[in-house]
């Protein structure tokens, strides 16, 4: 793809997106209003919509924006710490229901548009890449069965039972490839798939799974190395996830040497910040956390970017500290965020990784 055409794809990716970007410039990925140029409008998640399965692993066209997402925390043969992250998001320019078939390629459609993020963090060092397709044109999709989702070479693929992923990509002097084992079910968050954005209610249909096995090589600057480790994966699609005024967001994924697991996020406005989370506990049901019930609160800054903080959930006395290794983790892309590793201390030992948005990063 040449240079102009990604600047092409890069604007109508986010084109139609709302909300006080300001300096940030980082809203734009999920700042979105609902509109339409065809009969058919856009769907908007709420309480009451349920999770199905296999079809939501797929891709829901009526909805404006969805992503698929992988975090993890690896270690190499000799038990050196490797972070790594697969992302790959779809933005509608039409909706179309999902009971209608795609456009032809040969009319080179324009319903839809995508992006692939992937990066490696290793010693300090953070290595990334993005890619931009147009979509409807096969060199970029997603389905639900068999599940797949692709961007040109780079492709998440699973087998006939859904239970084991194949997942390929690379970037400029590094590249990854692994086999990913999904143990336990799909875990819905918010009201039983639900997520709540805000106190107004905005918001998105959002699962993961959470038990991943990861095996695999990681090839950097030439370097081949062997890992294993474990990842977390997260399914998110809705029309509207940030309403104006909100900033941005703060996103965390751990997994607890306790076997207990948490997925906790903060979106951020001028007058405050709604919090929301998962408690996983090694031993029953998942438990959905409220913005009483939770508290984030940052410890220290690195660039002006938070890069320690304090987690606590009282009820299950839980008082985390997180931190993010040495180095820098922006992801330079036509909209800069932060992905990193964590590790955590505190009440209880672990690691994760977090995500942050909306921050000053120039």
């Amino acid at each position: 793809m040449n240079r102009r055409m990604g600047l092409l794809l890069g604007l109508l990716l986010f084109a139609g997106c709302s909300g006080d970007t300001g300096d940030e410039g980082f809203a734009g990925l999920a700042g979105l209003e609902q509109g339409a140029v065809s009969d058919t409008l856009y769907l908007q998640p709420g309480p009451g919509v349920r999770l199905s399965f296999p079809a939501d692993f797929g891709p829901h066209p009526q909805h404006r924006i969805e992503w698929w997402y992988l975090t993890a925390n690896l270690e190499t043969a000799v038990g050196e710490p490797l972070g790594l992250q697969w992302t790959q998001f779809r933005q509608a320019l039409e909706p179309r229901a999902a009971s209608e078939p795609a456009p032809a390629a040969t009319d080179w459609p324009l319903q839809a548009a995508w992006m692939a993020h992937g990066a490696v963090s290793w010693k300090g060092q953070h290595y990334f890449a993005e890619k931009l397709a147009r979509g409807d044109m096969g060199s970029a999709g997603a389905t639900a069965v068999p599940f797949k989702v692709w961007l040109d070479n780079w492709q998440l693929r699973g087998n006939a039972d859904n239970d084991r992923w194949h997942l390929q990509a690379a970037g400029d002097g590094w590249s990854y490839d692994l086999t990913l084992s999904i143990e336990g079910a799909p875990v819905a968050h918010g009201e039983e798939g639900f997520s709540a954005k805000s106190a107004s209610g905005e918001g998105s249909m959002y699962f993961s799974l959470v038990d991943i096995a990861i095996t695999g090589e990681v090839t950097l600057d030439g370097e081949v190395l062997v890992v294993r480790g474990k990842g977390w994966f997260d399914r998110e699609w809705s029309s509207q996830l940030l309403k104006t005024g909100q900033k941005g967001w703060d996103w965390f994924a751990l997994h607890l040497d306790s076997g207990d697991k948490l997925m906790a996020f903060r979106l951020r406005d001028d007058s405050g910040s709604f919090l929301s989370g998962t408690w996983l506990p090694a031993e029953g049901d998942p438990v959905r956390l409220s913005s009483e019930e939770l508290s984030l609160k940052e410890l220290e800054r690195r660039k002006d970017v938070p890069v320690r903080w304090q987690l606590s959930i009282p009820a299950y006395q839980v008082e985390l500290q997180l931190n993010a290794p040495p180095g820098d983790y922006l992801n330079r892309g036509l909209y800069p965020y932060w992905e990193s590793p964590v590790n955590v201390s505190g009440s209880h030992s672990g690691e994760g990784y977090m995500e942050l948005t909306g921050y000053r990063t120039q």
